[in-house]
């Protein structure tokens, strides 16, 4: 199981997602409709009786018409500089894996770091991304195997990758043990929410 410092700056997802419905004054009816889960789900992630996976993320998402990280915490401002204290890190565990925000979402520029740990068997879903920018991956732990067009490349501790992100890709820990790897998304069209899409489709045995 993964595990993450007590300390850290965890964000309660179904705190959140009842936010920004009421918020958005959207009944628990209408979002089910929306998002295609049942109304019975919703209400078990708004009161914190069950985790969502990262593919009900992504369909939340796409329903209220937010990008992934809205659920990670309120609206930072973006500045030109920004420096993250490791125990100030946003962290966003999810069935399955973990979130950590390297600063990206505070930027200005369009620069998107993070850190992605998944369990045995995780992966970003059963279908491909697509988007505009440039993609950098560095595995720091485990076996972490991306496909991108009609190649596979099973990088390992210390092994890295740089593609262009209009190549179709997705990604899958092939390994036995949680994988950790460093995610780097540069140079994508502006409000193109990317960071959304390696987080938020798939689940274990996707």
């Amino acid at each position: 199981m993964i595990a993450y410092e007590k300390d850290a700056s965890s964000v309660n997802v179904g705190i959140r997602l009842r936010e920004m419905r009421q918020g958005m004054d959207i009944s628990m009816r209408a979002l089910a409709a929306r998002s295609g889960l049942s109304a019975n789900a919703l209400s078990m992630i708004e009161r914190g009786k069950t985790s969502p996976s990262v593919s009900t993320l992504y369909k939340l998402a796409d329903a209220l018409g937010v990008p992934i990280t809205t659920f990670f915490g309120a609206q930072a401002s973006r500045d030109r500089i920004v420096f993250i204290k490791a125990e100030t890190r946003t962290r966003v565990p999810f069935r399955g894996g973990l979130w950590e925000g390297l600063g990206g979402e505070k930027f200005v520029g369009r620069v998107e770091p993070f850190i992605i740990t998944v369990e045995s068997g995780v992966s970003s879903g059963p279908h491909s991304m697509v988007h505009t920018g440039h993609e950098f991956v560095y595995c720091l732990r485990g076996h972490l195997e991306y496909h991108i067009d009609n190649q596979a490349f099973d990088l390992e501790p210390g092994d890295s990758l740089i593609f262009a992100s209009h190549l179709r890709h997705r990604w899958r820990n092939v390994g036995n043990t949680v994988t950790n790897a460093l995610i780097v998304l540069s140079n994508f069209s502006e409000g193109e929410q990317v960071a959304s899409m390696h987080v938020a489709q798939g689940e274990a045995g996707s």
